[in-house]
């Protein structure tokens, strides 16, 4: 056994992202004979069977490659062989089977739990056709003693450069989960903490899934147009007629028109910041690490108030799952001390060496040369 296997746990790798993504699955299928309406590959522009391989692929090259061009020097003579010499000890090294297994296992959980949590997202308003932004915002109001929460921070940082930087905001937040699971399995070798972090958000998706069919909303910027009309085009602005424009065609015929994907109680760009910047400090990451993630999650809140894709209270209710999703999923890895979620090092069990039994005069004993050594071992 080597540091990709880790001690009993009472569960398999992933079992709860499984679980979460199996439970999205089973409610899309309910939903799709209830409303008679189709299952859809969620990524109708690249299908999902050659988008996803290509991003298992794409993030491995990006993890072994550099490698290799480092490991073989300086081009020149036996350049190429050295180039192959190099690449066979990098994948060795990087990739061994228990790592293919642990990686693939958990893209496969994730990408069934985001192909489900998209699908139940769509259907949500076949499934409960009531709006309820109106309550919202009537608590939004009694939260800020009587006044809107986006006309409030209009007024605080204006509508003009302020709009264009929480747009590019947004933009960055879109970018960063598919980031963020790379990562996590497959830059990392921190395996607890790439399994603990995926099942997490695995988790914020199938809680985020089950509250837009039990508490629809379509967000301040959909019911309430007027309070942003002063801002500015931005990116964001066109993305948010464009997914109205979605809405109005899947709501019109859902079997040919493709997902719609407007849905705001609760708020999981919140939830899944919220997720990132526990898991961040919880593994022990670099300070600089853990102070970016804190500040983007209070700009991610901003700039979704600002914006009108949430109302305040779908940030309370973001933060509060993706809490959860943390400390449920620190349960289920076993990242856990009692019921305190703490991340558990990783386990490594090697033959005992000839000179005798590893000791604290010859820690490199721990390590086992078949296996990578973490790239930096995480605090406990």
């Amino acid at each position: 056994m080597n540091d990709h296997q880790t001690g009993r746990r009472g569960a398999p790798s992933f079992a709860l992202a499984w679980v979460a993504g199996l439970g999205l699955a089973t409610l899309t299928v309910v939903f799709s004979l209830l409303e008679d309406i189709p299952v859809q590959d969620p990524d109708s522009l690249i299908p999902g069977y050659i988008r996803f391989p290509a991003i298992v692929l794409g993030a491995i090259a990006i993890d072994v490659v550099p490698r290799m061009i480092a490991a073989a020097g300086r081009p020149g003579g036996g350049w190429l062989r050295r180039f192959g010499s190099a690449g066979r000890r990098v994948m060795r090294e990087r990739w061994p089977l228990t790592h293919w297994r642990f990686a693939l296992n958990g893209v496969a959980a994730w990408y069934l739990c985001y192909a489900a949590f998209r699908n139940v997202k769509s259907m949500a308003p076949f499934v409960h056709e009531k709006i309820y932004d109106e309550p919202l915002a009537d608590v939004d109001r009694f939260l800020f003693a009587g006044h809107d929460p986006a006309a409030t921070l209009h007024a605080w940082f204006g509508t003009g450069v302020a709009a264009h930087f929480f747009s590019a905001v947004y933009i960055v937040w879109i970018a960063l989960v598919p980031v963020t699971i790379a990562i996590a399995l497959v830059w990392t070798r921190h395996t607890r903490a790439g399994e603990w972090f995926v099942t997490a958000v695995a988790v914020d998706w199938a809680l985020g899934a089950v509250l837009y069919v039990v508490l629809p909303t379509v967000g301040p910027i959909y019911s309430d147009p007027g309070t942003f009309a002063a801002l500015p085009e931005t990116y964001v602005s066109r993305l948010q007629e464009s997914m109205w424009s979605d809405r109005v065609a899947t709501m019109a015929d859902p079997a040919t028109a493709g997902l719609q994907t407007i849905a705001a109680f609760a708020s999981l760009h919140v939830g899944i910041m919220v997720t990132i910047c526990l898991v961040v400090h919880l593994v022990g990451l670099h300070r600089w690490v853990r102070i970016a993630s804190w500040t983007f999650l209070a700009l991610t809140v901003l700039a979704t108030v600002y914006l009108g894709w949430h109302f305040f209270v779908d940030v309370i209710a973001g933060a509060a799952l993706g809490a959860f999703a943390v400390w449920i999923a620190g349960i289920a890895t076993g990242n856990r001390i009692g019921w305190r979620a703490r991340l558990v090092p990783e386990r490594i069990n090697v033959a005992t060496p000839v000179g005798g039994p590893a000791s604290a005069g010859h820690p490199e004993a721990l390590a086992s040369r078949s296996a990578p050594l973490p790239d930096h071992p995480a605090a406990d």
